[in-house]
């Protein structure tokens, strides 16, 4: 019987995700550690004030998932918005901002893979937390390499938990802010909780979009929808319905669940930086157990951040390969269509930057997670820029258009002014200043190398 894992050069993907794979990647793609934990650092930071915070972020990300849902319903692939960037404003764009969102992900591997240790030695001490996240990376390896519907299985039941603990945990919140439910706490705050420390904006307007550069990077992943269903039987239907319902899913994951921690911890309680906003306030309303219930899911969130990791890595170096933008190695599948060496490529990528969070001083590591620190809003910005010329070419040429963006081309122009703002208030910010530095660094230095090979091609093609 022949090796069906066979590896073969330069062929496609196969559509192996089925479409409650994709469906539930759409509905909790969103949801992330930074929910359940950095969450508290928002708070902490803006008051109950940080909701306005959430429903900017939110907004922009709706937008920004409308312009992208309206090219990639029209025209699926797994590279996205570097694809279109590269159709809409040149092989320079389409190189740069694809590997600069190639390095976030391989540098998202490290930090989940060492928050999922973390969590698991607490558990079993006896074994070393490298020893964790080396099992950790390995194993979600292992489900990316054989079939794409293995990634699509775990990622099902990975948000399904994660969608379950979050409805369990509104659903309780609503019952104890009304007083239908009693808890032992007793006093659980409510609506006066917005406004007795201090009032609503108790740290001002400056400290909302503050916590707006922390809750803008806790939405980045919606868009992994579009390059997963790439590689489903029905794109642009999965990625129309994906789009069309980002509105609700971050309106209940993040605003009501956020809005209801707020209603019952106080922004001051240490605890919220500390434990995260999930934790702080089961343990608030006196919930048993509430560190372990915490840490389940949190691990939960972390396994599914670090499995869409590598596939979103692989597919975008693999679509990078496809169009020449990449060595053409990583274009090679196995009979399956698993982009078996690009998987590699970026985990090997993400094992070295394992070893230099254990192995090196902090400062090294966190001058690598620096690199990246901006480069959710540059592609976004990238995404903004793209739809509002990809628009005017694909309606003259008469392309079906499955999802069309609002208010075109006014909100998308509102897009392109606001990320440049909020660029510009990173780098007023002794927090950010350092972050927004060496991703301009980086970017500069992937503009230069998309110039060099972009030349070198033309001259040998």
């Amino acid at each position: 019987m022949a090796d069906t894992t066979e590896t073969r050069p330069d062929t496609d993907l196969r559509a192996g995700l089925r479409n409650r794979h994709v469906t539930m990647i759409s509905i909790a793609g969103v949801i992330g550690a930074g929910l359940f934990v950095g969450s508290g650092s928002a708070i902490a930071t803006a008051g109950p004030g940080v909701l306005l915070s959430y429903l900017f972020a939110g907004a922009l990300v709706v937008l920004v998932m409308r312009m992208l849902g309206e090219m990639a319903a029209a025209q699926p692939d797994s590279g996205s918005f570097s694809t279109y960037a590269e159709r809409a404003i040149g092989p320079w764009a389409g190189f740069t901002v694809g590997w600069l969102y190639w390095w976030f992900w391989v540098l998202v591997i490290p930090v989940e893979a060492t928050a999922a240790a973390t969590i698991l030695n607490s558990w079993v001490t006896s074994v070393p937390q490298w020893t964790w996240a080396l099992l950790v990376t390995v194993l979600l390896t292992v489900t990316n390499l054989f079939d794409v519907s293995n990634y699509g299985e775990f990622e099902f039941w990975f948000a399904l938990l994660k969608v379950i603990a979050i409805v369990a945990f509104i659903v309780f919140g609503v019952l104890v802010v009304s007083g239908i439910l009693p808890v032992p706490a007793g006093d659980v705050g409510g609506v006066s909780r917005l406004v007795d420390q201090g009032g609503f904006l108790p740290n001002g307007l400056g400290a909302v979009v503050a916590a707006v550069l922390v809750t803008m990077f806790s939405f980045m992943g919606t868009e992994i929808v579009t390059i997963a269903a790439a590689e489903s039987d029905d794109p642009s239907r999965q990625i129309g319905r994906a789009t069309r319902s980002v509105i609700w899913r971050i309106s209940l994951f993040y605003l009501a669940s956020i809005l209801l921690v707020v209603m019952i911890v106080p922004w001051t309680d240490p605890r919220l930086p500390e434990n995260g906003s999930y934790q702080a306030a089961l343990e608030v309303l006196g919930v048993p157990g509430a560190k372990a219930i915490v840490d389940v899911v949190v691990l939960v969130a972390v396994a599914s951040c670090l499995n869409s990791a590598l596939y979103t890595a692989s597919r975008m170096i693999y679509s990078l390969g496809r169009r020449g933008r990449a060595p053409r190695a990583v274009c090679r599948t196995t009979t399956r269509g698993v982009p078996r060496v690009a998987v590699l490529a970026s985990t090997a990528i993400g094992f070295l930057t394992v070893v230099a969070n254990y192995a090196f001083p902090e400062e090294v590591f966190s001058t690598l997670l620096a690199t990246s620190g901006a480069v959710a809003l540059l592609v976004y910005l990238v995404i903004a820029v793209s739809q509002l010329r990809l628009r005017r070419a694909l309606e003259r040429d008469g392309v079906t258009m499955p999802v069309r963006m609002w208010g075109y081309p006014y909100l998308t122009w509102a897009v392109v002014v606001v990320i440049p703002v909020i660029l510009i208030y990173m780098a007023t910010r002794e927090g950010s200043r350092f972050d927004l530095a060496m991703t301009a660094v980086i970017a500069a230095l992937v503009v230069v190398l998309s110039v060099v090979a972009t030349r070198r091609r033309a001259r040998t093609g």
